[in-house]
Parts: structure tokens; C-alpha cells; sequence
């Protein structure tokens, strides 16, 4: 992943632009504090600060998974639109999220995910949530979207 100062302008834009849109529109993301930290054509990779309010088990500490959905759920969108390079409506049609382990109590969480296929009316994507290191996954998805035009 790139450091924030070597992205081109553009990039750099578009990435506020879409956290902007994700603080302003989108009520959930926002609350749970989601944000994009990269992208790339088909790619996007995003954030989930670590918060007491998201624990899923206050005995472990351990992130509820409802969160970590939410922070892939977001990516994959996010990777769709960096694919199609326009903004449509598109919705989730069907998301498979394998858990791999636990996320480690008092760690962010990132996701990385890829729109690799694009047909006129449905994206393919797939996704990894990771603390950092992508060979030691948290979750693993899978997902497809179904792309509204108006």
C-alpha cells in the first residue's frame, strides 16, 4: 500500500471525495468509522479503526463480525466503482465471508478488494480483511453486485 504523500493528485481527490461521501451518506460506514486508504484500477482498500463499541464479545474483546462485514461489504463496493471508472447504483446480490480467525483485539482492521470481472449488469469481487500482513487473513469473501443503470 502506498503512503498517503505518493499518490498522484487525482488519486489523492478521489479518496476524500469518497470518504467524504461515506461520512455524509452513509450513516453506518461512518459510524463505524470505515475510510478508504488506497485505491487502484478494480481495487480498493479500506479501514476499520478498532473501537470498544464494535466488540462483538466483551469478555475477548474480539470485533463483532457484523463490523467486519460492513468494512468488506464497503470495499467490494468501492472496488466496483473504481472498475466501471463512473458512479452507478449497484447493490450486493450475494456475499460469501469465510472467518478465518478471530481479529485481534485492539487492532484496525484493513480489507482489500478486487472487482475482477464486469459484466453490463453484474461485478465479481473478491476480498481479504487483514491486520496488515494479507498472508494471515481474518476473513476471506467472495461477492457479486448487481450494477443499476438509470
Amino acid at each position: 500500500m502506498a503512503s498517503d504523500d505518493t499518490f498522484p493528485d487525482d488519486r489523492r481527490q478521489m479518496m476524500e471525495s469518497i470518504n467524504g461521501f461515506l461520512r455524509d451518506s452513509v450513516p453506518h460506514n461512518h459510524e463505524l468509522g470505515l475510510s478508504v486508504v488506497d485505491l487502484g484500477v478494480a481495487e480498493a482498500t479500506m479501514r476499520l479503526p478498532y473501537a470498544e463499541k464494535l466488540v462483538g464479545n466483551p469478555e475477548t474483546g474480539v470485533l463483532h463480525g457484523g463490523a467486519v462485514t460492513t468494512l468488506i461489504d464497503a470495499t467490494c463496493g468501492i472496488s466496483v466503482f473504481m472498475k466501471m471508472a463512473r458512479m452507478a447504483r449497484i447493490a450486493t446480490l450475494d456475499l460469501r465471508i469465510d472467518y478465518l480467525h478471530p481479529a485481534t483485539p485492539g487492532k484496525e482492521l484493513l480489507a482489500r478488494a478486487e472487482c475482477y470481472k464486469l459484466t453490463r449488469a453484474v461485478a465479481f469481487v473478491r476480498a481479504l480483511a487483514h491486520h496488515g500482513d494479507p498472508a494471515n487473513p481474518v476473513a476471506s469473501a467472495q461477492g457479486t453486485f448487481i450494477i443499476v443503470e438509470d
